[in-house]
């Protein structure tokens, strides 16, 4: 990917595109630098969407949460999404992992749970490790940049 900057902006060159999509391992690798990321649940039909702070370990998103709607979803939700993202004025990019939800319960995940330095953001009482088990990940990076020449507005 091809751009410098001018200014907020990038500049595209030919050989560049305003999206690229990620290999999984720089999907990984983005997002383990990110610490605030979006949790997507379907109860009773309804999505839901939650921000959650959280940690990258063994491949898996682990997240805490206190009793709620929050926990309630990731329970009886047979397939949750994950989403985080970032962006400085050249470009950004966008991890999303589609997977289930696992409530930690026993001793020997909670240990290894604890190892992942995860705590809560905000004074309340967390008391569940949820760890979402990724079935796929992808992410795509995005480069700023002006509408292209001939563009116009929809409508």
């Amino acid at each position: 990917m091809l751009a410098a900057a001018v200014g907020d902006h990038a500049v595209m060159t030919p050989d560049s595109q305003p999206v690229t999509l990620l290999e999984k391992y720089e999907s990984w690798t983005l997002l383990s630098s990110a610490k605030l990321g979006r949790l997507v649940v379907v109860i009773d039909g309804r999505p839901e969407i939650f921000p959650i702070n959280f940690v990258t370990q063994r491949g898996t998103v682990l997240f805490r949460t206190a009793e709620g709607t929050k926990l309630f979803g990731a329970v009886v939700s047979d397939e949750v999404l994950f989403e985080a993202d970032d962006h400085n004025d050249i470009g950004g990019w966008s991890v999303v992992v589609r997977g289930a939800a696992q409530v930690l319960n026993s001793s020997a995940d909670i240990d290894e749970a604890d190892q992942g330095g995860l705590y809560p953001w905000i004074p309340t009482v967390k008391l569940h490790y949820v760890r979402v088990i990724p079935a796929q990940i992808t992410g795509r990076r995005f480069v700023f940049g002006h509408e292209p020449d001939g563009g116009h507005v929809p409508g």
